[in-house]
């Protein structure tokens, strides 16, 4: 159901969704005294769109960015539409090789906006979330997410125990992270079909998401942290999953990319 007082913010996040889905949008706020070549271009967008930009004060876009980073912009929309279960299975079945990736129990919206963010740069055919133990895909998500929730094939099942099951059943191995696994993450076989699993910040993997799995893997550690934040956990083994099945060849296939500071994000 659409939510009308659902919101994205940052300068990202909101030219994403302009981008991709202006027909979510109903309006876009932009700080009426910020001076950013940035925020022009995106107005000048969204006015391309035919969408409604409108100035606000600083104030406004903070209590409804909920004290998050807006950088002057926030949209006014309706909320990201969910694919079930059937929705997946019919993607898996005409996606040759699909890379898949599955979180179990992320419960940090800007965590989870950032599995997001590594799954669109390592270009997955699908991500799962369960239905209970995870945050909605509020803006905060999609502003740590750098607007890939926009572009993201996001499946929302009632049973993620199952849904992998199912996967399995279509021949897809499905690989858990786990920091007591036998096997080192590089040691996964990713080349084929694929589901790449994560836990959540506390408890990692559930019992029974660990028994559904082909394969355990851990990420060794060398410092005095005992465990690597969920989303890096996932870009670890997303580009693992890449190198396994080569590097694209020619200029078509993937784009050159950079490393962003991102905001803050809790570590597990």
């Amino acid at each position: 159901m659409a939510n009308p007082d659902s919101v994205v913010f940052g300068i990202h996040a909101v030219a994403a969704v302009v981008r991709d889905h202006p027909e979510r949008v109903r309006r876009v706020l932009v700080e009426s005294k910020k001076n950013d070549p940035r925020l022009s271009a995106l107005c000048e967008k969204a006015k391309q769109q035919g969408l409604t930009v409108t100035k606000a004060k600083r104030g406004e876009l903070a209590r409804r960015s909920e004290g998050g980073t807006h950088q002057g912009v926030l949209a006014v929309c309706d909320e990201v539409e969910l694919a079930d279960e059937a929705d997946l299975r019919s993607l898996l079945d005409k996606t040759d090789d699909p890379l898949v990736l599955a979180i179990d129990g992320v419960e940090d919206p800007r965590n989870l906006g950032a599995c997001l963010r590594s799954a669109d740069a390592a270009g997955v055919a699908a991500v799962v979330l369960p239905r209970s133990r995870r945050p909605s895909v509020t803006g905060a998500v999609q502003k740590a997410a750098g607007g890939s929730a926009s572009t993201l094939f996001l499946a929302e099942v009632p049973n993620l125990v199952r849904a992998l099951a199912n996967m399995r059943r279509m021949g897809i191995h499905v690989t858990g992270t786990c920091q007591d696994a036998p096997d080192l993450y590089a040691n996964a076989h990713l080349e084929g079909p694929s589901a790449i699993v994560v836990g959540g910040e506390h408890k990692g993997l559930r019992r029974l998401t660990r028994e559904t799995c082909d394969q355990l893997v851990r990420i060794p550690m060398f410092g005095s942290v005992a465990s690597l934040n969920v989303s890096v956990a996932a870009g670890l083994l997303l580009y693992e999953a890449r190198r396994q099945r080569g590097w694209p060849t020619s200029s078509s296939q993937g784009r050159a990319g950079s490393l962003e500071v991102p905001s803050p994000i809790n570590s597990p």
